[in-house]
């Protein structure tokens, strides 16, 4: 289909490598570099599932105005290898940019092991068709028919001058500098603020001082060697260095859940390894310690078990000595702790799990992003019990969202299960500094004390009270009189096996009716957010929950500048599935249009299930890299002017 023209006032800047030889660092450096010099940034990490050696790339998009996703297009490509060259060359946009290293133009593309075997293919097509050579030089001649500028730096050179200067002749030691020489020659190019970027550099290498001031040094000599050489061709586009954003921070997704989980009180969280959920338990394991409101220092308890089972298990036993416990887990793992969350629901255990989803199914694509597990969230377990399903739609909200799942866990004495993904795990944006006054705690009906027990008489505490209220005084293990028991089978109300039809008929009401306080209770913002105007009629509506927030906000605000009416709703709660607050959301929507990072477009379904209306066209994507903010506009654009088909599957990525 025809591309829609996509134009904004960013800049995107892309830096790629080896896994392994520092574009994270660099890329941090320059997110944090441009957040300091007071520009809006949004930036996200794709790699390959290997420690070292594979392609791995960083994009970060900076923009005088708030942004909140990438687009599909690179204004500046920084690379210290020949496959970054080959990759992601055909991306830069015509009057682009691209740093490359000139000791590798004659590389072949068929010397770079690392390139899977398919992107050698299309690579080899292009450069055939356009008969150029299969090299570095080639895809350079096919930039520069671009009009995109070429720097070619000799980066080998350059770290034998380097040495020199600074009298440390081992290359082993100061090669590893070449990242930050790489990022260095593009902020020359782009007329950055050199004390800036030092500082920046001192920051990410604060913990070893004499690296960061070799990194410091050799990124100040490429410096003046790129505005030596390249002066007089300044590039488009300038980074325009203003004062630093008031309450503003720089978050990286991996971060902000994490954060969360210690601001909500979380004192136990279990983990076994596995991408990308690990980053958020290793977050708290490095920040272990706790300064209380009191002055004294308090912890959290971080345990890394030996499976899935041991660590939900773990963290159900904690949840019922009353510590507020979590575990952290990706979708293979979630498959595994599927018999123990059947277990906390019949016990009705507050526990949260934080599922960062990724491709699947089995191992899938273990590093690369999707939404293939929300049917999955609200139905996992053999029989039914009740759970509740939240969702969040970008770091700032990971950040509340985690706190209020705890909320949610403990006043309605349930699992719940919280959505985040790769997307929000692997990225990086400038955000409002997270607001105490927005923080509340609310523990439920825990009794700390009990009276005596008497046998037989009013005065026995029952763990599992049925009454008008499903939700009863609970009573963590230790509390005084506070008598229950804990099985998997069904139970009577102080906790004993039982099999009688009455009580289960009963205690299943008891459980499942608890979804419906549930729903009354939350607020309906934690149910689902409007983006536009809800008095407009005859609007197009996109309905779409999760990581795909951010690119839709964007694809919006652009499409409505434009004149068409367009609005988003955001599901934040998916179980138990908001109804009737969405009913009133797309009153008067003339169309519905589904956004998910999934096959199946699996909120259609639920949206079909619930409302008996059917969505009119769906857009999915599920190649493992992130919906970008110009290929939802296109997606839009196209069903706008009526060029669309009623699935339209998105296959942008690299």
């Amino acid at each position: 289909m025809t591309q829609f023209e996509y134009e904004d006032n960013s800049l995107t800047w892309v830096i790629g490598g080896a896994q392994g030889s520092g574009v994270d660092s660099a890329a941090n450096i320059y997110a944090r570099a441009c957040a300091q010099a007071g520009l809006h940034v949004y930036g996200n990490r794709e790699y390959y599932s290997n420690i070292k050696g594979e392609h791995s790339y960083f994009t970060v998009r900076v923009s005088d105005e708030p942004i909140h996703s990438h687009v599909d297009l690179i204004d500046f490509l920084v690379s210290f290898d020949a496959e970054t060259v080959f990759v992601h060359t055909q991306e830069v946009k015509k009057g682009g940019a691209i740093i490359y290293d000139s000791d590798l133009v004659e590389t072949s593309l068929h010397e770079v092991p690392t390139i899977d075997e398919y992107a050698v293919g299309r690579i080899s097509t292009m450069l055939e068709t356009s008969e150029r050579p299969l090299s570095v030089r080639g895809m350079l001649e096919y930039a520069k028919e671009k009009n995109i500028k070429i720097y070619g730096i000799p980066y080998f050179s350059l770290l034998k001058q380097f040495a020199e200067q600074i009298g440390d002749h081992a290359l082993s030691k100061v090669t590893r500098t070449v990242n930050v020489m790489a990022l260095s020659a593009s902020m020359a190019v782009l007329n950055f603020d050199q004390r800036i970027l030092s500082d920046c550099i001192r920051y990410v290498f604060r913990a070893k001082p004499k690296i960061a001031e070799n990194n410091v040094l050799a990124a100040n000599f490429v410096f003046e060697h790129v505005k030596q050489q390249f002066g007089s061709e300044p590039f488009r586009l300038m980074l325009k260095c203003k004062q630093p954003m008031e309450n503003t921070i720089l978050v990286q997704g991996n971060q902000s859940s994490a954060l969360g989980k210690l601001v909500a009180g979380c004192r136990f969280q279990t983990y076994y390894p596995i991408t990308p959920a690990s980053d958020d338990s290793e977050f708290l394991e490095s920040n272990q310690i706790l300064e209380q409101t009191n002055g004294e220092e308090g912890s959290i308890l971080v345990v890394q078990t030996e499976d899935e089972i041991a660590a939900i298990t773990m963290a159900i036993g904690g949840a019922l000595t009353g510590a507020r416990s979590a575990t952290a887990t990706s979708g293979p793992g979630f498959s595994l702790m599927v018999e123990a969350l059947g277990w906390a629901g019949i016990n009705e255990v507050p526990l949260v799990i934080s599922l960062y989803q990724r491709a699947g199914p089995a191992t899938g694509l273990p590093t690369r992003h999707e939404q293939g597990d929300l049917l999955f969230a609200i139905h996992a377990g053999h029989g039914e019990f009740p759970r509740i399903v939240f969702s969040s739609g970008d770091i700032q909200e990971s950040f509340y969202d985690t706190i209020k799942a705890f909320n949610f866990a403990e006043k309605y004495q349930m699992p719940v299960i919280h959505l985040l993904d790769k997307a929000i795990a692997n990225s990086v944006t400038t955000c409002q500094n997270f607001d105490q006054h927005r923080i509340k705690i609310d523990r439920g009906q825990i009794v700390d004390k009990l009276p005596i027990s008497r046998q037989g008489g009013d005065e026995k505490y029952l763990r599992f009270k049925i009454d008008k209220n499903p939700i009863s005084p609970r009573a963590v293990l230790g509390t005084q009189n506070g008598i229950f028991w804990n099985t998997g089978d069904e139970h009577t109300e102080e906790g004993h096996i039982t099999e009688d039809p009455y009580n289960r008929v009963n205690m299943m009401n008891k459980r499942m009716s608890k979804l419906k306080v549930a729903l009354e209770e939350i607020p309906n913002e934690d149910k689902a957010i409007v983006y536009g105007s809800l008095e407009d009629q005859n609007t197009l509506s996109i309905l779409s929950w999760g990581s795909t927030k951010g690119s839709i906000v964007d694809a919006v605000e652009r499409l409505n500048k434009e004149g068409d009416k367009v609005r988003f709703i955001q599901l934040r709660l998916l179980h138990p599935f908001p109804s009737d607050l969405l009913e009133t959301m797309i009153h008067g929507s003339k169309i519905l249009v589904d956004i998910e990072m999934n096959y199946s477009s699996q909120l259609a379904s639920l949206i079909q299930q619930y409302m008996k209306r059917k969505i009119d066209y769906s857009v999915v994507k599920f190649n493992g890299r992130p919906m970008s903010s110009s290929e939802i506009y296109n997606a839009i654009k196209h069903i706008i002017t009526g060029n669309a088909p009623r699935r339209q599957v998105l296959e942008y990525g690299t």
